[in-house]
């Protein structure tokens, strides 16, 4: 079964930290630009970060630069988010998805559409409260 994985969730006290993991089952994540979405209760989806299929290249949503890194590790068919500094309104199911293409990948941190997405993990919820 072709599917992402999510895992590393769960509740924090605002400042801390948590790093999220994103494993592929029945692919390579070789050939995939990985990115990370998130979704708060009442709230659309979002872009967080995305990553390219070497790692070379990397974006950030502007309300979450400086305080998370996104990182890969092709060998483990493994993708990272490690979120430091978290706040309350981190709070959401985070989500893992992989498209072939750069592009397609950076449209919908911009704009999310889902469209031309080729896998979709089930989400891991992050709350982030004291």
């Amino acid at each position: 079964q072709l599917q992402l994985v999510e895992s590393g969730g769960g509740l924090v006290q605002p400042g801390g930290s948590l790093r999220l993991s994103c494993v592929a089952s029945g692919f390579t994540l070789d050939n995939y630009v990985i990115g990370w979405f998130r979704q708060a209760p009442g709230k659309e989806r979002e872009g967080v970060s995305c990553i390219s299929s070497r790692g070379s290249s990397t974006n950030y949503a502007d309300s979450v630069k400086g305080r998370f890194t996104i990182s890969r590790d092709n060998a483990k068919n493994t993708v990272y988010l490690q979120m430091n500094s978290l706040k309350p309104e981190d709070t959401a199911v985070y989500y893992c998805a992989a498209s072939t293409l750069w592009g397609t990948m950076a449209m919908n941190m911009r704009v999310m559409t889902g469209d031309g997405m080729d896998y979709w993990g089930k989400g891991t919820l992050v709350t982030v409260s004291s």
